[in-house]
């Protein structure tokens, strides 16, 4: 090992500032213990527990740990486990190495551990934890120490470690020092000088220490050159020694080192120590004593062997260094020149002997640094190593090269221009004037290009616009001139490539309608030419069509044709027919585009003759006539009609008018009474008078009747007042239409209309007057003449209402309590009298009724009282109060809904004797709102339990049982009866009853089955019904049969069957039809029919509906049917009599 050099002091002060930057400033060269002590004495960030020195034999497992406080921390702090300087270990988890986190909440501390599995010998070496949380950092040093499991290596090439094992052996591909232990056969490489780390870094320059310590791979430059500046240090001389240790040792890993020094006594005791710890004598530390020189070796030296090392002598000692060089990187695959374009992604690539090894890339000499704004990126896979070059360019023709501890590499990079492809090229193209012009092209590179014009360079300006995005290149043109028109060249840049185009820029058509009216309207008369000349322009000439309704108009021969010239096209109609007239179209057409236009051509002639007139109104001596304007006017508006006039028996037509008459309407006047006129009308326009419209229907001149006769008034309230009188005493010929009834307030007159329609009848009430006022009434009979003389009622008539006390008329089925069952509808209908209008008030047991719960209606002469389906709460006292003014009557109507009963409460056997059996029962706790009626005893044989019916309707609560069978034993039950029927259950006695036997032998007769079979028959036939219109009516009748008849109802024959109108019933043999809220169309022949396998039997009745409320009020008040309709027959025949 040669000697190091010692330098001046000025040298040595220079060394610190020389630090590379990227150390920091408490990693100042000093002496190893001074930095232990500051380092413990300094308190830690973020560490609360630092990984600490250890050891390992080969093939163990070792664990450090690292702990962190995260009290302060508000996520999880970035952990990085280091080897050396800059391998990051998170990409070496795998079967040797594994990264475990884990947090204790109650303690809030974060542990990491670094677990090292089966350790190898180039496992050991300084390795670093650094711990990161937002601007907090902490980072702390520690080292590994692999020991040998048996024996000592022998001398071998340190370079040849670094080879890779062979291919195809079980740890191929794994970079291994373990391959200094195993007798393999390597290549021999050319040895090359050895060179002395020391002396390079005592003479360069201190920009280049890290270059150096790169190259020749020194892992801890910072110790090395703290170590360095203690050399430099002057030895002070030694009364032990007669020859110190060198300053500073150099060794390859896994070579041998030897210490030697000369003691000036040779008693003296000498001890060596490493790192202030005292060396052993092993098979790694070999001792030797040869006279006054003690010599230490150091076999198979590893990274943890790179450490300070001294010697002491009684009370002195000497001080060396021992510096471990890692073995070269070679480069195991050479780069290779690679050609590509433009655009293209080009990766570089080389093998190294060592994975993950710290390699430098080169372009052209100087260094490249991949980052995220860098376009170079580097990938490192294992030994593989490749340089990524993404979107080359021509700037990145270069020489690249890789350079390595051990070795370098280069290969030149040659990008050249891709062959351009035009993928869409530009085209031809004519625009409008004024239209857009868009040149586009795309080419198969991004790259820029220019623009020329008829060979002149493009410039930009408000209309013109250039375009560029990727591979497509546009230039738009907005508002194309005449100018705009050109040969236009796109060349890209860096290529002779051209992309032409030609630009035509043309004028679309035009039509000029100057000289035609605002609505582009001809007139012509029919019989006349058109001859109509349209001035047209455009460039080229443009090609005119003609067309009317979708057809073309063609040149040539013919009544209709076109023409065409240069500047104008002509539209020529000879000999104009009322069918020409229409819209017709006029298109141009070039290739700049197209023209359109619309022209009205009006044929005028003489107008059709209008629609036979209508005679709407006649007198003695006139008429008045009404016509609608004829269809087709002629194209020009009418003018005026002429109206003429003739007797029905005559032919010789009379002028009415010489002055044209504007209106629709006419009066002719100073004809004969009784005599049959007709009448025609003359339409005239401009051109013309059309023929004569057809002869209206004859009419003839009548006179009015004479006024009505006895106007009286019938009644009055406060707001309207009804009137009534006679018909006219003179009708005449014309007959009789009907009446109008006027009126006017007192002090007016101004006459108002009482009704909007003719009154039939001779009686009518005048709404909405006001209350307190007086008015003036008149009538006046209406007939085709007209309206006759009016007839006056003499005095004024006051609006008052008068009133009439109440009075309430209670039917007579209400008069006593109104019983209904259970599920019942319940309606009652209460007249009443009283003006004006009564108040009306119902109240149920004296509290006011819930009409949410009884449907309540009310009218002026009635009030009527529903509920759907009665409930038993319904029962109680119904009162009525009928109110006007200080005016009260009332009336009181009892309401029972009764249900069947509860069975009886008890039933129980009281004695038995014989053939007999004494019962006794309770009555029932709920009697279903009636009286109980009677009682219903069953017996039943306990052996057969079957129940037949001993006594019925039977009214005290105890019996005797009797003619019991001898020998048998029988259990009972009652059930109560009431007006609804029996109760649903029936209470049962809860002993039996045996019917003992006295010695006598009883033999049990033979009965016969007795034939319950038999044909239906109507119990209860139908009955002719009266219904009155709008109540629901019911046809009931009753009947039986074994088996149980089908029944089907039938209205005049035919079949009901799923009408919504009607409902059907059937219980124990009584047979019910409902026929909803019946009209006069539903009365009929309604016949119920009933069918089994043993016969049928039909039973049939009429139904009558009565409508009106005249016969409901009669037959609530009791009068019998067959009186109200002998009366209403009376009443319908003496109407017509009236009129």
């Amino acid at each position: 090992m040669p000697e190091p050099i010692k330098k001046d002091d000025e040298e040595e002060t220079t060394l610190p500032s020389a630090l590379p930057p990227e150390w920091s400033i408490g990693e100042s060269p000093a002496s190893e213990e001074q930095d232990k002590q500051n380092v413990n004495s300094q308190l830690s960030t973020l560490f609360v527990e630092k990984p600490q020195t250890g050891s390992v034999k080969v093939g163990e497992n070792i664990t450090f740990i690292a702990r962190v406080k995260a009290e302060d921390l508000l996520r999880k702090p970035t952990i990085k486990w280091f080897k050396g300087k800059w391998m990051d270990l998170a990409s070496k988890a795998g079967k040797h190495l594994q990264l475990k986190e884990t947090f204790e909440r109650q303690t809030r501390i974060y542990t990491f551990e670094m677990q090292i599995i089966k350790a190898k010998e180039n496992f050991a070496g300084n390795y670093r934890c650094e711990v990161t949380y937002k601007d907090k950092f902490d980072s702390c040093t520690f080292d590994l120490e692999v020991h040998e499991s048996t024996g000592t290596t022998p001398n071998i090439d340190i370079r040849s470690a670094f080879k890779r094992s062979g291919d195809g052996q079980d740890d191929a591909g794994e970079l291994d020092f373990s391959g200094l232990l195993k007798r393999r056969e390597v290549k021999q490489q050319e040895e090359e000088p050895e060179v002395d780390v020391w002396e390079l870094l005592k003479n360069a320059n201190p920009n280049e220490y890290e270059k150096i310590a790169f190259q020749y791979g020194i892992t801890d430059l910072r110790g090395m050159l703290r170590r360095l500046k203690r050399m430099r240090r002057e030895e002070k001389k030694s009364a032990a020694f007669a020859k110190i240790l060198d300053p500073a040792y150099q060794v390859d890993k896994g070579g041998r080192v030897r210490f030697a020094v000369e003691l000036a006594d040779p008693k003296l005791e000498v001890k060596w120590y490493k790192n202030g710890q005292e060396i052993r004598p092993s098979a790694k530390y070999i001792f030797e004593h040869k006279g006054c020189e003690r010599i230490m070796f150091i076999n198979n030296c590893s990274l943890t062997d790179d450490a300070e090392y001294y010697v002491t002598a009684g009370d002195e000692k000497c001080t060396t260094e021992l510096f471990v060089r890692e073995a070269p990187v070679m480069v195991t695959k050479q780069l290779e020149d690679k050609s590509t374009f433009c655009g293209e992604r080009v990766e570089l690539e080389c093998e190294v002997s060592e994975e993950d090894a710290n390699v430098k890339w080169f372009k052209n000499g100087e260094e490249i640094y991949a980052g995220p704004k860098s376009r170079y990126r580097v990938k490192v896979d294992g030994k593989k190593h490749t340089l990524i070059i993404e979107d080359a360019t021509k700037a990145d023709t270069a020489e690249y090269s890789v350079m390595t501890t051990g070795g370098q590499s280069s290969a030149k990079l040659s990008v050249d221009l891709k062959p351009l492809r035009i993928l869409t090229p530009l085209t031809d193209q004519t625009v409008k004037l004024g239209k857009e012009i868009c040149l586009r092209c795309e080419i198969s590179e991004y790259i820029p290009g220019k623009w020329t014009k008829n060979g002149l360079p493009v410039q930009e300006s408000d209309r013109l616009k250039l375009f560029h995005k990727g591979r497509i290149h546009k230039l738009v043109i907005a508002n194309a001139l005449i100018e705009d028109e050109g040969d236009y060249v796109f060349t890209p840049d860096a290529y002779s490539v051209t992309l032409p185009a030609k630009v035509h820029v043309v004028d679309p058509p035009k039509i000029i309608l100057d000289g035609l009216d605002a609505d582009n309207t001809v007139t012509v008369i029919a019989g006349n030419k058109l001859r109509l000349e349209i001035p047209i322009s455009g460039e080229p000439p443009p090609t005119a069509l003609w067309s009317r309704a979708d057809k073309a108009i063609m040149e040539g021969s013919g009544r209709i044709k076109a023409e065409s010239y240069p500047d104008s096209s002509t539209l020529v109609i000879d000999v104009a027919e009322r069918e020409d007239s229409g819209v017709y179209h006029i298109n141009l057409k070039n290739e700049a585009g197209e023209a359109h236009a619309s022209i009205k051509i009006k044929v005028v002639d003489i107008p059709d003759p209008p629609v036979a007139p209508s005679v709407t109104d006649v007198g003695d001596d006139w008429c008045i006539m009404h016509w609608e304007p004829p269809v087709y006017d002629g194209g020009s508006p009418i003018l005026g009609y002429f109206i003429e006039r003739k007797k029905k028996q005559s032919s010789r037509w009379m002028r009415l008018n010489f002055d044209l008459c504007k209106e629709t309407t006419f009066e002719p006047k100073k004809m004969i009474e009784g005599v049959a006129y007709e009448v025609r009308i003359f339409a005239v326009n401009a051109v013309g008078i059309s023929k004569p419209s057809m002869p209206s229907k004859p009419f003839v001149p009548l006179a009015v009747t004479s006024p009505p006769t006895l106007l009286a008034v019938d009644s009055v309230t406060d707001n309207s007042v009804t009137m009534k009188w006679r018909p006219p005493d003179h009708i005449g010929a014309a007959g009789l239409d009907g009446y109008v009834l006027e009126y006017c307030f007192e002090g007016t007159d101004h006459w108002i209309t009482a009704n909007k329609e003719l009154i039939e009848k001779t009686k009518f009430t005048i709404p909405d007057l006001p209350t307190d006022a007086r008015i003036y009434v008149r009538v006046k009979a209406m007939n085709a003449a007209g309206a006759s003389e009016p007839k006056y009622y003499s005095q004024p008539i006051l609006v008052k209402q008068i009133i009439e006390a109440p009075k309430i008329r209670i039917p007579r089925h209400l008069k006593q309590t109104y019983i209904r069952r259970v599920g019942e509808a319940i309606n009652m209908v209460i007249p009443f009298q009283g003006k004006p209008k009564p108040e009306l008030t119902w109240k149920k047991d004296g509290v006011e009724i819930d009409k949410n719960e009884i449907n309540i209606r009310n009218s002026e002469t009635d009030t009527i009282v529903f509920i759907r389906k009665a409930e038993r709460s319904h029962s109680g006292k119904y009162d009525l109060q009928v109110k006007v003014g200080k005016f009260t009557e009332t009336a009181s109507i009892d309401i029972q809904v009764v249900d069947r009963p509860g069975p009886p409460q008890f039933v129980k056997i009281e004695d038995v004797w014989g053939e007999n059996v004494a019962l006794t029962w309770t009555p029932p706790k709920d009697d279903g709102n009636a009286a109980i009626t009677g009682y219903t005893i069953q017996k039943a044989d306990k052996k057969s339990m079957e129940w037949f019916t001993v006594i019925e309707h039977y009214h005290r609560t105890s019996a005797t049982i009797t003619e019991l069978v001898i020998g048998n034993e029988y259990y009972f039950r009652v059930f109560a009866e009431n007006m609804c029927g029996l109760s649903e259950d029936a209470t049962r006695t809860k002993e039996s009853a045996l019917i003992a036997k006295d010695g006598k032998i009883y033999k049990n007769p033979v009965y016969d089955d007795f034939d319950f079979t038999e044909a239906p028959m109507f119990t209860q036939p139908l009955v002719n019904t009266y219904a009155v219109a709008g109540y629901n009516a019911t046809l009931n009748c009753s009947v039986r049969g074994n088996p149980k008849p089908k029944i089907t109802w039938m209205k005049n024959k035919v079949a009901i069957v799923d009408d919504p109108r009607y409902r059907m019933f059937s219980n124990q043999g009584v047979c019910t039809l409902e026929i909803r809220k019946p009209s006069p169309y539903d009365g009929g022949t309604y016949s119920c029919k009933a069918v089994n396998e043993l016969g049928a039997a039909e039973m049939e009745c009429k139904l009558e509906v009565k409508g009106g409320l005249s016969f409901c009020r009669l037959l609530l008040q009791g009068v019998p049917p067959n009186i109200i309709d002998s009366y209403l027959r009376d009443v319908q025949s003496s109407t017509p009599e009236e009129n």
